[in-house]
């Protein structure tokens, strides 16, 4: 196994022993990252080569720094990076170099990483396609015509490629889940505070979006999400979470697995997407745990205009300082509507979620974790925005597509994106393992001992090399 596809625990493990020079390891991740990126561009404002060596050097020199010491890391273009443009795609901020770290880059950096540059996102953000007009299109290294999902899907090519061996993602709406099955690789969508947000304007009532860790294992996975999880004193909801790391394979004999399908008819599903997810479900099966399918336990519609409102009332908020000549389309839709909306508009919105949860809980009293399709669809065409049809039903909106996201998503619940394999096209696909609040533990638990029967990401690498 070449050094850029060891799992990042043997790589933090030899780091920390000395077994491994700091600098040796970014020379090789400097290589893949010039022998890589060129046909899918997930890395972008890439730093300087010789200052990465330089404080690869000094790695080595100086005091073993953490979790993550001497292990070179691109963060998401969402996140603001000290000393690296972070422009979120937009050009109204081509030229931004943050003065400070956002609180995952800094716990990243405090755990001994190397911030070596930023992975590509759409713009702002929005849509779970991964272009914008600074960087351009990245694109799937199964199918470079193809979408490689998003808004993460920079880290996902990334740690399918071999060029990172970890990175950190974010998710309101399958921004880490979509891409890490379209891309071959973990990502898991912690329970909603665990992981920090900013604490810059409202702290209390947008509860949608949240940080997290994408890697190659579940084992990796847990060391990245001890390093960013905690609270922050100066955010309300502190998230008090024992550690997951190291990882374990858990006993999954007699654990009860809910598979929702395509919610009752619900869903539009492109033809295999439910095969795939199902021969997933079947290694499960094959370590023990019961596998039943679930009938639809609320109405998706409501779900999804529940959804809607609260997703275009946050974007808004978000979105309000920036000029509106800036925006692309779709951030123009979100904001008009959130603009547009009552305050008693909200509130409906917030009981139908309120609803759903109550409706989940009774779920989680028989089951230890439902599941669902990560995607509705196979990586479309990369050169489009965004797909108008799934299954022969036309779309309405921009994201619509992704609705199979939302009941986890609404929720704020926790989420493990697994690889579910390949469809007959050669494409990856996924599904979304999730649980109630505070499971966490348990879920990456149990999506070790499916990773240790089914290895996708060491199994068909993307761009081998």
């Amino acid at each position: 196994m070449t050094l850029n596809r060891r799992p990042a625990t043997d790589l933090i493990h030899d780091l920390s022993s000395g077994a491994l020079g700091a600098e040796e390891l970014m020379r090789a991740t400097l290589d893949r990252i010039a022998e890589a990126n060129p046909a899918v561009n997930a890395v972008v404002a890439l730093r300087d080569a010789d200052d990465l060596l330089a404080e690869a050097r000094m790695k080595d020199s100086g005091p073993k720094t953490g979790a993550l010491h001497g292990l070179p890391i691109a963060v998401k273009d969402l996140v603001n990076v000290k000393g690296i443009v972070s422009c979120m795609g937009s050009p109204a901020l081509r030229d931004f170099v943050p003065k400070t770290d956002d609180i995952i880059a800094a716990r990243m950096r405090a755990a001994g990483a190397i911030l070596i540059g930023k992975t590509n996102s759409p713009e702002f953000g929005l849509g779970s396609h991964t272009f914008n007009p600074v960087y351009g299109v990245t694109r799937n290294p199964y199918d470079t015509a193809r979408s490689c999902g998003g808004s993460s899907g920079g880290a996902a090519v990334a740690l399918a490629t071999g060029m990172t061996a970890l990175a950190d993602g974010s998710d309101m709406m399958g921004s880490l889940r979509n891409p890490a099955g379209w891309n071959n690789v973990y990502g898991f969508r912690p329970s909603w505070g665990r992981v920090p947000g900013e604490p810059v304007g409202d702290s209390f009532l947008h509860q949608l979006a949240t940080l997290g860790p994408m890697a190659r294992s579940p084992q990796d996975l847990g060391v990245l999400l001890d390093v960013i999880s905690g609270p922050d004193p100066r955010l309300p909801h502190p998230y008090a979470s024992a550690p997951v790391a190291p990882v374990a394979a858990g006993d999954l004999k007699g654990k009860r697995i809910g598979w929702l399908g395509d919610w009752g008819g619900a869903l539009p599903t492109e033809a295999g997407i439910l095969d795939v997810s199902e021969a997933a479900l079947r290694v499960f099966e094959a370590l023990g745990a019961i596998v039943e399918p679930v009938k639809p336990p609320f109405a998706a519609e409501a779900m999804w205009e529940s959804w809607i409102t609260l997703r275009s009332w946050s974007v808004a908020a978000n979105l309000s300082a920036q000029p509106r000549a800036s925006l692309k389309d779709s951030a123009i839709w979100e904001l008009d509507r959130g603009l547009g909306m009552s305050a008693m508009e909200v509130h409906r919105a917030s009981v139908v979620r309120s609803e759903w949860f109550r409706a989940a809980a009774r779920l989680f009293q028989d089951y230890d974790a439902l599941v669902l399709p990560s995607a509705q669809m196979w990586p479309f065409d990369a050169e489009l925005d965004w797909p108008r049809e799934v299954a022969g039903v036309r779309m309405d909106t921009y994201h619509r597509w992704m609705q199979v996201v939302v009941p986890v998503s609404l929720l704020g619940l926790p989420a493990l994106a697994v690889p579910a394999g390949f469809g007959d096209n050669g494409l990856p696909a996924g599904i979304q393992l999730f649980g109630p609040r505070g499971s966490d533990s348990a879920l990456v638990a149990m999506g070790a001992a499916y990773h240790a029967a089914t290895e996708w990401p060491q199994k068909r690498p993307a761009m081998e090399g």
